[in-house]
């Protein structure tokens, strides 16, 4: 055993690795999730069913997208709610990037390998100021290390800054996203499928704006991906 690993494991001793969902310390082969855990993380499989699906409907009438999916359903107050809350908000990066390589595994054995690029939904220079990282740029990462495919940053951008969708209804999250991304050397898209990447998705407000500038360039198509998506 290398030096490295002895000092590892030493530090463990003290400051041990915990289950991002359960809080049990994991084992040297866990990463985020214990074994049980991930067992039972609620994958939705929609990969399967890449264009009709509970993703997919919430783009239909609104905007054109090839295929939708998301890895896994979270529900209020669940385990797993916190587990995008400690990534989200508490700055735990790896538990996105380390979850996007996950997915990332399971959509490259599915259509959604047929893509060229992979884009994060992006943050406006205000935001990524305050939170210092881009959720959905991490878990484009994790995907693209295991989907094989390339992520483009600074090509769709966020002009406006806007307040929190949070607690908006529908409606008001449509509106609070209309005209608000742009795209910056169309000519890289062009013809191309893009993989468009967000954390969360519960309306696909967010996700349909940005679609709807891509879809403007010469011959793109785009297909969604999410980490997770909310169930009431």
């Amino acid at each position: 055993m290398s030096i490295y690993k002895y000092f590892i494991h030493f530090i463990e001793l003290f400051f041990p690795k915990i289950c991002a969902a359960c809080g049990n310390n994991l084992i040297q082969s866990e990463k985020i999730l214990c074994t049980e855990c991930n067992y039972k993380l609620p994958k939705t499989n929609y990969q399967i069913d890449p264009n009709n699906n509970k993703i997919c409907k919430l783009f239909w009438g609104v905007v054109d997208i090839s295929y939708a999916t998301s890895y896994f359903h979270f529900f209020k107050g669940s385990k797993y709610q916190k587990v995008i809350h400690k990534f989200k908000y508490n700055g735990v990066q790896k538990i996105g990037f380390e979850l996007g390589k996950d997915f990332g595994y399971v959509l490259r054995d599915s259509i959604f390998s047929e893509i060229d690029y992979i884009i994060p939904v992006p943050l406006h220079p205000i935001k990524f100021r305050r939170r210092g990282f881009n959720q959905s740029e991490i878990i484009a990462n994790g995907i693209s290390e295991s989907l094989n495919k390339k992520v483009i940053n600074k090509i769709l951008i966020r002009k406006v800054h806007t307040d929190t969708q949070t607690k908006k209804t529908i409606e008001e999250r449509r509106k609070n996203v209309e005209s608000v991304f742009g795209i910056k050397n169309p000519h890289i898209i062009a013809n191309k499928h893009i993989l468009l990447i967000d954390d969360v998705i519960t309306t696909g407000s967010t996700l349909s704006s940005c679609a709807k500038e891509i879809l403007k360039i010469k011959n793109t198509k785009v297909s969604i991906a999410t980490l997770a998506v909310t169930t009431h």
